[in-house]
């Protein structure tokens, strides 16, 4: 009778190893797996990168006919987001929309972070100017968008001499 319990202790014990060494395998090959398949970089080498840009440089002057415009990119944001009430067809809504404007060099910077409250005021007025079925639309966004950076370089201009303004962001955009 002891002999056959030690047997079956023998017989479970070798179960039971067998099922631990196929488990460790399976989570190994899994982790391999993963490691080699994640593992590998996306990113050309680094002499291709620079050829990239030269030429994505070269067809934005073809497709503009302007040379690109060089020089290191600053967001400025706006200290506040715009909140306001816009027109629609069963109720008035109320929109937020948090902008940043995209310059191009430190002076620019500087003279947009100065003349913030004049920004401030023509998008207002552009914003404001919306409805609300309009603004439900990815493309009543995106003409907003340009109407946006159309007033803010004409109030810009007589001031500063140029538009400074490259692109206004909407990074946030909320309608209730």
């Amino acid at each position: 009778m002891a002999d056959e319990e030690i047997a079956n202790e023998e017989g479970g014990g070798s179960k039971k190893m067998l099922i631990i060494i196929i488990a460790v395998v399976v989570l190994l090959a899994g982790g391999g797996a993963a490691f080699f398949l994640l593992s590998g970089g996306d990113e050309p080498p680094a002499e291709t990168i620079g050829e990239d840009v030269e030429e994505s440089v070269a067809d934005a002057e073809q497709e503009s006919g302007d040379p690109a415009e060089v020089g290191d990119a600053f967001y400025v944001g706006m200290p506040r987001p715009f909140v306001f009430n816009v027109p629609g067809y069963g109720r008035d809504r109320l929109v937020q929309i948090k902008v940043q404007l995209l310059v191009r060099g430190g002076e620019d910077d500087t003279a947009t972070r100065k003349h913030i409250p004049l920004i401030e005021d023509t998008l207002l007025q552009v914003f404001s100017a919306s409805n609300a079925e309009k603004l439900a639309t990815f493309a009543g966004k995106q003409e907003l968008r340009a109407d946006a950076l159309e007033a803010v370089q004409k109030a810009m201009e007589p001031i500063v001499g140029k538009p400074l303004i490259e692109k206004v962001l909407f990074i946030g955009f909320v309608m209730q």
